[in-house]
This record gives C-alpha cells, structure tokens and sequence, in this order.
C-alpha cells in the first residue's frame, strides 16, 4: 500500500481558507487532517464545528478529524453529520474508551485513537482489534511546527508488532514534524498515513509537496 497523505488544516491559510481547499481537492492527498482542540485538554484553541462544518460543504476528500478534547464522546454525533469518515480520540482523554470506539462505529465513522508521546503502545492490547487507525503523536499536542520526537520511530515499530500479533487491521498515522527529513523514516518504519501542515501549506508548491510525500 503506498503513503496515505493527510494534510493538517491547522497550517493553512485561513484568510484564504478557500483557496487552501481548492489547492488539496486538486492535489493527490488522500485525506485532509482536522485538529479540534479546546484550551483544556491541550493548552491551544484551534477551531470548532462553525469551521467544520464549512470546510466539510468544499472539502472533496475525506475529513480525517482529530479530537484534541475533554470528552470527545459530546461531539460524536455532531461529527457524523458533517460526513467525517474518521474520528480520531485520545486515549488519554477517554474515561470509557471502549465505548467511544463503538459509538463512532454506531454513528457510521471510522475510529481512531491517538496516543501521546510518553503513552506507550501498549496501552492498547485491549483495544487494538476495535479501532480502523492509531495515530501517534511525534510531537506534543497542541500547536504545530515542533521538532520531531526520535523515540516515535521505535514506537511505530512497536505498535506494527502489536498490530500483526493481534491480527489488527489498523492504519498507523504520524503527526507532527513530518518533513523532508523524517517522512522516509517514518514510511520504511511502517508508517501508513502521514499528517503534514506546515511541510506542505507553507511549501512553494504545496501540490508538489504532497505528491513528493505520495511517492514515498
């Protein structure tokens, strides 16, 4: 399976939001990568549903949104309605993760958990079976351009043994630095998709930067 490409909103343009949807509907990224995050949980606000619900109306590829909240069970249903196929929650956020996981499925979405830097891959034995993606943070949550964390390489090595031995379809999604530098590491590591924002929004060609990622 080739890299999955799943540009971060969080870098556009967003005096120019059209113009940055316009640019990914007729660039070859696969996804496009929503970070809701609400001051608590991560010390940032980002965007909320007025947002969303937005770019949801423009956006042609599928919405990848990641849940940077307390609670992100309120939001289940209102994010099945825009259409979302994937709602990404953090482990560390969920009291009951189980039954988030099966309450997104209910609501017709993909399910996602994301783990933070210093959570270990093993947290998830129980649950790795139930979810379509697990996405490992590289950086710590909350804003973008950071530098690269070197341990995630060995985690994703972890976490595809895990996948394998359990007989887990999961996807393994990457975000935060992934540039030039690390976005081959991360894919000869086992890497499935990859989440840019300011690599590719703050590119020249931002096109040719997603395609360059594509042929990884």
């Amino acid at each position: 399976m080739s890299i999955l490409v799943s540009p971060s909103l969080l870098a556009a343009d967003f005096t120019n939001l059209r113009g940055e949807i316009d640019m990914l509907n007729q660039s070859s990224a696969d996804w496009l990568h929503l970070d809701v995050m609400d001051g608590v949980f991560v010390p940032n606000i980002s965007f909320g549903f007025p947002v969303l619900e937005g770019v949801a109306k423009i956006c042609q590829k599928p919405l990848d949104v990641h849940f940077m909240t307390v609670n992100p069970e309120n939001y289940i249903s209102r994010t099945a309605r825009l259409g979302a196929m994937m709602m990404n929650v953090h482990y560390e956020a969920c009291t009951h993760l189980h039954r988030t996981v099966q309450e997104i499925h209910q609501a017709g979405m993909k399910a996602g958990v994301t783990l933070n830097p210093s959570t270990p891959v093993s947290m998830l034995e129980d649950i790795i079976c139930d979810v379509d993606m697990v996405l490992l943070m590289s950086v710590n949550p909350g804003f973008g351009g950071q530098k690269f964390i070197e341990n995630t390489i060995s985690k994703i090595h972890r976490l595809r043994q895990l996948i394998n031995e359990s007989g887990s379809h999961a996807l393994i999604e990457i975000d935060g630095g992934v540039q030039e530098e690390t976005a081959p590491r991360l894919a000869r590591a086992g890497a499935d998709v990859l989440v840019s924002g300011s690599y590719v929004f703050k590119a020249k060609d931002p096109i040719a930067t997603i395609a360059s990622l594509k042929s990884l």
